[in-house]
């Protein structure tokens, strides 16, 4: 079987945006949208998005990562998830195979017990 992975990733890249658009646009609804937002960051030359918030809160200033995904060696790589859903739940919907998802944010011991990828090389046997 034949994989174009220039399309597949293509594809990861949309669905990464989408994901990360629709919850910054849900997540930007605070009471003081003037001094609290909610920014997406998309580096589509390396394959790097993020999910930020930043602004105040009262007296309190707040910045921190909400979501940071890269994509490598055609998997998608979840760095860091602080939602509840869970962004690797929300690909497999769209589509994306476990085996093509690393939830990076566990010890490289012990991703082998989930259901996701390990982020172990791949070894194409079919040549």
């Amino acid at each position: 079987m034949v994989v174009d992975t220039q399309n597949t990733v293509d594809t990861y890249r949309q669905y990464i945006q989408t994901v990360l658009s629709e919850r910054a646009h849900r997540a930007s609804q605070p009471t003081n949208a003037s001094e609290y937002e909610v920014q997406t960051v998309f580096d589509q030359a390396h394959d790097h998005y993020q999910l930020l918030h930043i602004g105040w809160r009262g007296n309190k200033r707040q910045f921190g990562c909400i979501l940071h995904v890269d994509i490598k060696d055609g998997l998608i790589w979840i760095q860091h998830d602080g939602t509840e859903e869970g962004l690797a739940n929300r690909l497999v919907e769209m589509g994306v195979p476990k085996q093509d998802i690393v939830l990076a944010f566990h010890e490289p011991e012990i991703r082998h017990y989930t259901d996701f990828a390990t982020g172990e090389r791949r070894v194409d046997n079919s040549v």
